[in-house]
């Protein structure tokens, strides 16, 4: 009886981001794209309905779900656009899960509610210029003064770098190297000496604002700190476990998106007298999108459903990421050679589909990354 139950309360929640993502995002997707427009108001709307909450209990003003739900979410998003899905998964998961796993009760208290019904955007800043997964060497630091913290550097390759108004940050207290010498800072939009730098022009995802932080002698009060002092990277790789189930579940957006498009042209394309569908070298790349695409989920449920549980989910979301960002690289290759030369123009979905797939293999951890935090927790069983 409770699988009906959630299978029935997963399907409420498809229907209702699937027909938000067909009214509100799809009739803007090349308009936005082309522009690189980063639609602020759109946010709004989504907190509105929840979409920026998912995992909020709704004592903080959020929909109180769990990963099952969010993973939902983010796949029938991104399956329309999937700039706008990677922005819900970046809000959700990043700066708002940081606040709700390691906050105070008074920061939860302030922040949450602004962050989950979407008056404010969230941004999270771990990398740096010269440091991406090598985040022991940051060199964004701050010391304290008494009451408060002096923060001076720069985060890069930050999700609504421009637009957030409030951003969570991990930066170094302490010395190079050591994973106990970093903290996590709250930081409000029009804090003296913190502002955004270079927007980046990017190859995909070109819908979600991605942009520097730039701190120049920006003091934050001691109460603007997460957690203790040196807490900052393990609590950003708790943080990641769960965002690897975000891009996992954005993959699988990409994916199905391709695929479905691809079976739609597939059917209705005309070449020798039938559908190309018909013939074997179409009908087995779909076959092989779809067996994808099964496992893919597979996996990433399996992490959602680790993480509902409160387990360690650190190789089976590192392992879902993996898989599933890879395989939503090679189905939105496939869709293209389906579609021919239609699939290289920007009149079909799969064009913009195959641009933005390649970032699901970058953002919040590489493959090479995840096959390392993979093969640790391999040689941890066997030990």
């Amino acid at each position: 009886m409770n699988d009906v139950i959630v299978s029935e309360n997963l399907k409420i929640i498809q229907e209702s981001a699937r027909d938000f993502a067909e009214h509100y995002i799809r009739p803007h997707v090349m308009e936005w794209d082309e522009k690189q427009h980063f639609p602020v108001d759109l946010m709004h709307r989504l907190g509105e309905q929840g979409f920026l909450g998912v995992l909020v209990p709704e004592e903080y003003g959020g929909a109180g779900l769990g990963y099952q739900e969010y993973i939902t979410v983010i796949e029938e998003i991104a399956k329309v656009c999937s700039s706008i899905g990677l922005s819900v998964a970046a809000h959700n998961s990043l700066c708002t899960g940081h606040i709700l796993q390691f906050g105070t009760e008074a920061q939860k208290r302030k922040y949450l509610p602004l962050l989950a019904t979407g008056e404010w955007i969230g941004a999270w800043g771990l990398t740096e210029p010269n440091t991406g997964s090598d985040a022991g060497r940051m060199q964004c630091v701050a010391h304290r003064e008494g009451d408060h913290y002096i923060i001076n550097g720069n985060k890069s390759w930050i999700t609504h770098g421009k637009s957030g108004d409030v951003a969570v940050v991990i930066v170094r207290t302490g010395e190079l190297l050591d994973s106990h010498g970093m903290t996590a800072f709250i930081v409000e939009r029009g804090t003296p000496g913190f502002r955004a730098g270079k927007k980046e022009n990017k190859l995909g995802m070109r819908a979600s604002e991605t942009a520097e932080l730039i701190f120049e002698n920006c003091r934050i009060p001691v109460g603007q700190r997460l957690g203790k002092e040196g807490e900052g990277f393990i609590q950003a790789m708790k943080i990641l476990d769960g965002g690897r189930i975000s891009i996992a579940a954005l993959s699988l957006g990409i994916a199905k998106g391709s695929y479905e498009a691809s079976v739609k042209y597939a059917q209705e394309r005309q070449q020798f007298g039938k559908p190309i569908a018909k013939f074997q070298a179409i009908s087995f790349k779909l076959a092989d999108m779809a067996t994808k695409i099964q496992a893919a989920e597979l996996l990433t449920r399996k992490a959602a459903d680790l993480k509902n549980q409160g387990k360690k989910v650190t190789k089976v979301s590192a392992m879902a990421k993996y898989y599933a960002s890879e395989a939503c690289v090679e189905i939105a290759t496939d869709a293209i050679q389906i579609h021919g030369g239609y699939g290289y123009t920007k009149d079909f979905p799969v064009e913009k589909f195959f641009r933005d797939s390649k970032l699901c293999t970058i953002g919040e951890g590489t493959s090479e990354i995840q096959k390392l935090v993979i093969s640790r927790e391999v040689f941890k069983e066997f030990k």
